[in-house]
C-alpha cells in the first residue's frame, strides 16, 4: 500500500481513519528510524507480541492493535521519549491485563498468572518493562465497590511512585479520552464519565518535577487534557 509523503505529520486519528492499521503500522515505522538498529529491533519485537497477544481483539470499530500503535506513536512523535524500555511497555501495556495465560504459558495449577505473565516479560524484555507494564495494569477489582472509583485511586497510586509510567498512562488516556469522540454508541457515555474524573488527576501527576518530560512536552499534554474535559463536558453536561 502506498502512503502519502505526509504520513509523518498526519495526526494519529486522521490516519486511523483514512488508512487503517496499515497506515499506522507504516508510522510507527517512521517514527523508530530515529532509533539505533538494536532498538529498533526491541522495538519491532514488542510490536509483534503485541500484535500476537491481541490479534482478536477490538475496539468498537478498529483492531486494537491501533490503540496500541498510537500509545507508541504518541510518545515518540509529541512527548520526544527515546526511552526503548518505555515504549516497549506502551506498546504491551494492556498485555498482562487483557491476555496474561497466553502470555504466562502454562502454568502449575494455582499459580498467580499475573505473575507468571510479568515474569515472561521481564525474561524477554527486561525486568525495567515489566515493572512498567505491572504499574499500568488494573489489579482485580471488590466486587463491592465502585468499580470506576477503584480504577481512579489504582491509577493515582501506581502512578505516584512509578514517573515514567505516567508517561505510559497519560498517552493511553490522551487516545481514550481526547479520542472519546471517535467512539460510537453506549460506549462514548460511559468511557466519558470512567475519565473525566482523572482529568486533574494527570494534570497533577505530568505537572510534578519527577515526571520525565520537557515543559513544552507537558504544556502539550495541559492542552490535551483540557481538549478532553471540553469532549466529556460537552458528552456528559449537554447530552442533547
Amino acid at each position: 500500500m502506498d502512503f502519502p509523503a505526509y504520513l509523518a505529520t498526519m495526526p494519529m486519528h486522521a490516519i486511523t481513519e483514512i488508512h487503517g492499521e496499515p497506515g499506522l503500522l507504516a508510522r510507527f515505522r517512521l517514527e523508530i528510524t530515529a532509533f539505533d538498529e538494536a532498538a529498533r529491533d526491541r522495538l519491532t519485537g514488542a510490536l509483534d507480541l503485541a500484535a500476537d497477544l491481541h490479534r482478536d481483539d477490538r475496539r468498537v470499530r478498529e483492531p486494537y492493535l491501533n490503540h496500541l500503535l498510537r500509545v507508541a506513536i504518541r510518545m515518540m512523535h509529541h512527548y520526544q521519549v527515546r526511552d526503548v524500555d518505555v515504549i516497549v511497555a506502551g506498546l504491551l501495556h494492556d498485555a498482562v491485563e487483557d491476555h496474561p495465560a497466553e502470555l504466562a504459558g502454562p502454568s502449575p495449577a494455582g499459580a498467580d498468572v499475573t505473575a507468571a505473565a510479568l515474569a515472561t516479560l521481564a525474561d524477554r524484555f527486561g525486568p525495567r518493562v515489566a515493572r512498567l507494564v505491572a504499574a499500568v495494569t488494573n489489579p482485580a477489582y471488590d466486587p463491592d465497590r465502585d468499580r470506576h472509583a477503584q480504577y481512579r485511586e489504582h491509577v493515582a497510586a501506581s502512578l505516584d511512585r512509578e514517573p515514567w509510567a505516567r508517561v505510559i498512562k497519560v498517552s493511553d488516556f490522551t487516545d481514550n479520552g481526547v479520542g472519546v469522540i471517535h467512539t460510537v454508541g453506549p460506549k462514548v457515555a460511559r468511557s466519558a464519565a470512567k475519565y473525566r474524573p482523572l482529568v486533574p488527576v494527570f494534570r497533577e501527576l505530568i505537572a510534578r518535577a519527577d515526571t520525565p518530560l520537557s515543559a513544552p512536552v507537558k504544556r502539550h499534554i495541559f492542552a490535551q487534557l483540557d481538549l478532553a474535559e471540553e469532549r466529556f463536558s460537552a458528552i456528559l453536561d449537554h447530552p442533547n
